[in-house]
């Protein structure tokens, strides 16, 4: 497992084909890298609590479609993410990745500059309101909004990452609304550049692991209404920190 985390660590995702893996060998392999979490989004009596099935055809149309960070809502977010593909459909449905290390490294200076002492605010509700059919407070109570810097310290390469994104991230903290979101769209679209990116062609049963801390993910939304079935075993993280050092 040395090799595969070394690999993850210096390409922030990995790719493996032909996995015809077991629920339990899946969670295995994922245990192998640390503590697993489970999703609020996970129904209630699963037997595998920590698979999170992520299913879209006619009557579901994909909603990933978007560049995030998983749960950056978490005071914890995890660490990372081992996803399987069970059905895809003929056409499309690929996966992108950003970076997030080379996307910090691309800002201009003036604006590292300005963002290292920057603290956002990261909100649950922003997407699981709705998907949960909950009200916004109903979800702090159990899941209050949290506060993450804006550039974090990979806690193993130590490399700086731009740590906000478009779903989970609210506002810049004790920055002007206008300010804030004007800052935010320009960290959002650092994710957009195709120099910081692969894509993914899902093949059934093949599997992407990646860095949760140091990549934003985006799946894209083209294949209604085929269906599209994907499992997901996530790593629990630490709590996100930057040392300008």
């Amino acid at each position: 497992m040395s090799d595969i985390r070394a690999a993850l660590l210096r390409y922030k995702v990995i790719f493996f084909r032909n996995q015809n893996i077991t629920s339990e060998q899946h969670i295995g392999f994922a245990r192998s890298f640390g503590e697993l979490e489970i999703h609020p989004a996970t129904p209630k009596g699963q037997s595998n609590p920590e698979v999170l099935r992520i299913e879209h055809g006619p009557k579901s149309r994909g909603a990933e479609n978007f560049w995030h960070s998983d749960v950056t809502w978490r005071m914890k977010p995890s660490l990372g993410s081992v996803l399987r593909a069970h059905e895809i459909p003929s056409v499309g449905g690929d996966t992108l990745f950003a970076n997030m290390t080379l996307a910090y490294n691309r800002l201009p200076d003036v604006t590292k500059e300005k963002i290292h002492d920057c603290v956002a605010v990261h909100d649950i509700a922003r997407v699981f309101a709705s998907r949960l059919n909950k009200k916004p407070e109903e979800l702090h109570e159990l899941y209050p909004p949290v506060e993450h810097p804006v550039v974090r310290t990979h806690p193993e390469t130590k490399e700086p990452v731009v740590y906000v994104n478009g779903a989970f991230t609210s506002h810049i903290k004790g920055m002007e609304t206008e300010e804030s979101r004007r800052l935010l769209d320009t960290l959002y679209k650092s994710a957009w550049d195709p120099e910081v990116q692969c894509r993914f062609q899902w093949q059934a049963d093949s599997i992407a692991f990646w860095d949760n801390r140091a990549c934003q993910h985006f799946a894209v939304s083209d294949y209604f209404p085929a269906v599209r079935a994907m499992e997901r075993v996530t790593i629990a993280g630490d709590k996100p920190y930057f040392d300008i050092r």
